[in-house]
């Protein structure tokens, strides 16, 4: 066999070799790629995105779509050849698996938390929707969960609104423990609630529950390290009536940051005209009541997603926009915003043709 054949052969099979250990060599790292996008003004398995009753509404032309990242599951062990592909392909980003899920968060743990933040996303977009339209929304602070074995078992429930401590009115969740820690343990606090049954039973006859009840808990220690901090078991936080119906039907997605998109569909939606103009418009962040637009991750494979689906532009977090403008998808264009009023200034100016007036965003 000539030198040059038997060379060619050994590195050949020297290669195959190393490609079949490293589909058995584990590492310790997970993978991001771009997700599906999909249009808020439209359809998504066969029903609207956004289904709204009890208020008129108005047909809209364009896309407003939300973007989304896959990510390999907590549970998943990459191997090494995966992770080589990774890092050399240029839309994929592989990253420490405890970057990811830190703290050894299980697949599970990942999607309840995912889910929590998805649902909470989708009332702070009707929040901030509606207050955009000065439609009035009632916001109320209520227990949102209650530890077992805390001195609030039994005593407080989930969905009770909590109108007073120690007979200081509440008006944001932060008041609630803010008012507890002024305590010192084995105290006792007082509660004026609205039990959550009388106040659902309220809201079925389309009225306010007026009745309250007064509970007093003695506080415990908390399990913290450093300083003793008095405490009852309950998490506070905000729940919402609305004045009419809005529900958005995308079940297989999760985390918080499709909250600006959702937001500007209910306010397309509710308006007459199109807010895009009928062009492409994709985006991505969080929104918290206020319509402040809040970071998201994986900004770089969001932005590939949207521009291989056809965005002409992105709404983009001022905190992402660095990030974003270092590899930005060619024919797409990174518009900065940071509240929900900057994203409906932003269309307007795409809407009339403004395109030289839109805040881009750079890399510095």
């Amino acid at each position: 066999m000539p030198r040059r054949t038997a060379t060619m052969l050994a590195s050949t099979l020297m290669l195959i070799a190393l490609l079949c250990a490293g589909v058995f060599i584990k590492v310790p790292y997970s993978e991001m790629s771009p997700g599906p996008t999909v249009n808020t003004l439209g359809e998504h398995g066969g029903e609207p995105v956004l289904q709204i009753a009890g208020h008129k509404t108005y047909p809209t032309t364009g896309h407003l779509n939300m973007t989304t990242v896959r990510v390999t599951s907590a549970d998943y062990n990459m191997n090494l050849v995966e992770a080589v592909y990774g890092w050399l392909a240029h839309d994929n980003k592989v990253l420490p698996h405890d970057t990811l899920y830190p703290d050894g968060k299980t697949e599970e743990q990942s999607t309840q938390e995912n889910a929590e933040e998805f649902s909470q996303s989708q009332e702070s977009a009707k929040v901030a929707a509606l207050k955009e339209l000065d439609i009035p929304v009632t916001s109320w602070v209520i227990v949102s969960t209650v530890l077992k074995g805390s001195p609030a078992e039994g005593r407080l429930h989930a969905g009770d609104v909590i109108k007073a401590v120690d007979g200081t009115a509440v008006k944001a969740p932060d008041d609630v423990a803010k008012l507890v820690t002024k305590h010192k343990p084995g105290e006792k606090v007082d509660f004026t609630i609205v039990p959550a049954k009388d106040r659902a039973a309220a809201e079925k006859e389309n009225k306010t529950a007026t009745n309250t009840e007064d509970v007093t808990i003695t506080t415990e220690k908390s399990d913290d390290t450093g300083k003793a901090r008095a405490i009852v078991g309950i998490s506070a936080g905000t729940d919402h009536t609305f004045p009419f119906t809005i529900d958005i039907k995308l079940a297989d997605v999760g985390g918080p940051s499709a909250g600006l998109m959702f937001a500007l569909g209910i306010v397309d939606k509710l308006t007459p005209g199109s807010l895009t103009g009928g062009k492409f418009v994709a985006g991505t962040g969080t929104i918290d009541d206020d319509g402040t637009v809040g970071p998201i991750g994986g900004i770089e494979m969001k932005t590939v997603g949207a521009r291989d689906k056809g965005a002409q532009y992105f709404l983009t977090p001022k905190d992402n926009c660095a990030d974003a403008a270092q590899d930005v998808p060619k024919g797409l264009t990174l518009v900065k915003v940071n509240t929900i009023d900057d994203a409906m200034n932003a269309l307007e100016d795409i809407r009339t043709g403004k395109t030289a007036d839109l805040p881009k965003c750079t890399s510095k």
